[in-house]
Parts: C-alpha cells; structure tokens; sequence
C-alpha cells in the first residue's frame, strides 16, 4: 500500500505500520532516522526552493516490505508531497521517484540564484545601494535554509544506502546513490554560494570603508589649507592697539594675497603628494 496522508488521518492507518510508530508520529520528531528489522522511519523539513522564505513543512516516511506511508503535516506539505509521489510498482521505486521529483530543476533554481546574486553584486559596485546589504542579509538567511535542507536529505541517503534491514534491492541502492552524489552535489554547490554571499558583504564593507576614509582624508585637507588662515585670525583679532601694519594702508590686501598664497601653495602640495 502506498499512501500520503496528513498527519491527522495517520492513526486510522497504524494497523498497518509497527507499533512503535505511533510513538514517533504523536510526538512528531522533526528530524530522524529509525532502521528496525523489518522497518525503515525517517522525517525531513520539506521545502519548495522555488519560493524563497516559505515556510517548511515536515514529512515522516514509513517503509517496510509491503507499504509505503507519506504522513505530512500541515497543508502546504501534504499538496507538497502529493503533487511529487506516484505509485510505482515497488515501494523503493516510488520512494526513489519521489525524491527524484523533488529535486527537479533544483540545479536550475540554484544557478538562477547565483546569476542574481552575481547581479546584485554588479550593481552594487557601479553605484552605491543602501538595500544592498539587506538583500546580502536575505541571501544568507535563504542559503542557509537550503543548507539545512540537504543536508538533513544528506543523512536521510546516506543511512538508507547503509540498507542495515535489507529493505532496498541492489537496484534500489544504486538508484539511492545516484542521489546522495546528487544531494551532495547540491549542498556544495549551497555552501559555495554562501561563502561567495560572504565575500561580497566583506567586499561591500571594505567599498564604504574606503569611501568614508576618502571622505575623512577631504575634511583632514580641508582643515589643514583653513588652518593657518585660522592661526592669523586669531592673531590680529587679538586687539593690540599698537600693531604697526594695522597702520599700513596695503596691509588689508597684503593679508588677503598672503592667505591666497597659502591655500593654493597648501594645495598644490597635497596634489602632488596625491592626498586630493
């Protein structure tokens, strides 16, 4: 018997399945794996990676000679789950099936991230985006979601393919490796693009550190050329009634030409030093 039941209609179908299931589907393990002589319980986070931010869905598989048992909980997963299992003529087949179909155009989803990404990064470069690290902040949050997700499908292949109840054919165990190398394969794939979302929020980073520290070198010039016109202000705002070029009738024009001179030789300087 091959079923996909939500989790409510499961205890009409325990009749069918080890009684120490029934333990696992009321307590509702959010990820395991169970291998008995003659019974194989595993539970997985199911997701859409279509749509990002969607909420997961938990899945437990019973498995034993004669029946195959989908218990799904929550809408979203049952149609999730329903919409990918076909009865196929052996219980392992269809299991295989199943998650053959649930990988479809997964690669496909992945390299469409990575070229949005990559997107992302350009357009950040060209011209300053205040959303840009908000969307790196997404774009982490997601990957480490599908890290999650393949890596728990990971476990879940890599203890089927061990095949301890001899639940699975020799045909069944090849297929099943075909793919854990594909899960594997993705969770690198996974983990490299995060490591790229990584360098491109150190990269951001070190771009505004740049542009502050060009902007923190501008004031510096700024007030280095004001600051001895600041030195002479203060000295003739002093007040000596005795200062004898306050007398001088060129002494007005004499300080605004000594000012210029000062500002344009302090400039040329830091032009040629390449501090501007």
């Amino acid at each position: 018997m091959q079923k996909v039941l939500n989790m409510e209609e499961a205890a009409e179908y325990t009749k069918y399945m080890n009684p120490k299931v029934a333990r696992y589907i009321k307590e509702r393990y959010g990820e395991t794996f169970e291998c008995y002589k003659n019974y194989s319980l595993f539970a997985f986070q199911i997701y859409d990676i279509r749509q990002i931010g969607k909420a997961a869905g938990q899945v437990m598989v019973y498995l034993d000679h004669e029946d195959l048992f989908f218990l799904c909980e929550g809408e979203r997963a049952y149609k999730r789950v329903f919409e990918l299992a076909s009865k196929e003529e052996t219980n392992e087949r269809s299991l295989w099936s199943f998650f053959l179909r649930l990988f479809q155009n997964d690669m496909d989803n992945l390299e469409d991230m990575e070229c949005e990404v990559a997107d992302a990064e350009m357009a950040a470069m060209v011209r300053y985006n205040e959303n840009y690290i908000h969307k790196i902040i997404a774009y982490r949050k997601e990957l480490l979601r599908l890290k999650r997700y393949y890596e728990q499908l990971d476990v879940i292949f890599d203890n089927l393919i061990l095949n301890e109840n001899g639940m699975l054919t020799q045909d069944g165990l090849s297929h099943f490796r075909i793919l854990a190398g594909r899960t594997s394969r993705y969770l690198s794939y996974v983990i490299n693009l995060r490591d790229y979302v990584t360098q491109m929020r150190e990269a951001y980073q070190a771009q505004i550190d740049i542009e502050q520290n060009n902007l923190m070198r501008l004031f510096t010039v700024v007030t280095t050329v004001f600051l001895p016109l600041t030195l002479m202000v203060g000295w003739y705002g002093m007040n000596f009634t005795n200062m004898p070029e306050m007398d001088w009738k060129y002494a007005y024009p004499v300080f605004i030409g000594i000012s210029v001179t000062i500002c344009v030789s302090m400039l040329i300087y830091f032009k040629k030093k390449k501090w501007v």
